[in-house]
């Protein structure tokens, strides 16, 4: 069983987009097998073996989502986001305008999906191990 507490201890390490594997790898230890971030309010569904889930609350003020996903220029400011080039805050800013509402990790599967509005996938990653 994980706890809110140790997730944020893992999730206080990541400065950037670069050190997402890491973080990964380190909240699958606690027993981390899947979890959802919201782009609206930052809050993230974590969930575990036995049907545990843990809720994070809403970090920020509501933020739009773009009712249109433009796959292409996400994808492209995903990847200078995952070089390390912008923060957070940055990155959630991007995402809403550029329509993605959420994204899930399967620590399974080791892939992060990004969804648009409609729960449509708009991409799927695999996650460096």
């Amino acid at each position: 069983m994980f706890t809110i507490e140790q997730i944020r201890a893992a999730h206080n390490k990541v400065r950037s987009g670069a050190d997402f594997p890491a973080y990964i790898q380190e909240i699958k230890t606690l027993g981390v097998t899947q979890y959802e971030t919201y782009v609206a309010d930052g809050h993230i569904d974590y969930h575990g073996a036995n049907g545990q889930t843990i809720m994070a609350p809403a970090k920020y003020k509501v933020v739009a989502i773009a009712d249109e996903c433009n796959r292409e220029q996400f994808m492209i400011e995903l990847k200078e986001h995952q070089k390390g080039n912008t923060d957070y805050p940055t990155f959630i800013a991007m995402s809403a305008q550029m329509g993605i509402e959420k994204w899930a990790v399967s620590m399974k599967k080791m892939t992060c999906t990004y969804f648009d509005k409609k729960g449509n996938e708009i991409l799927v990653e695999k996650i460096p191990q």
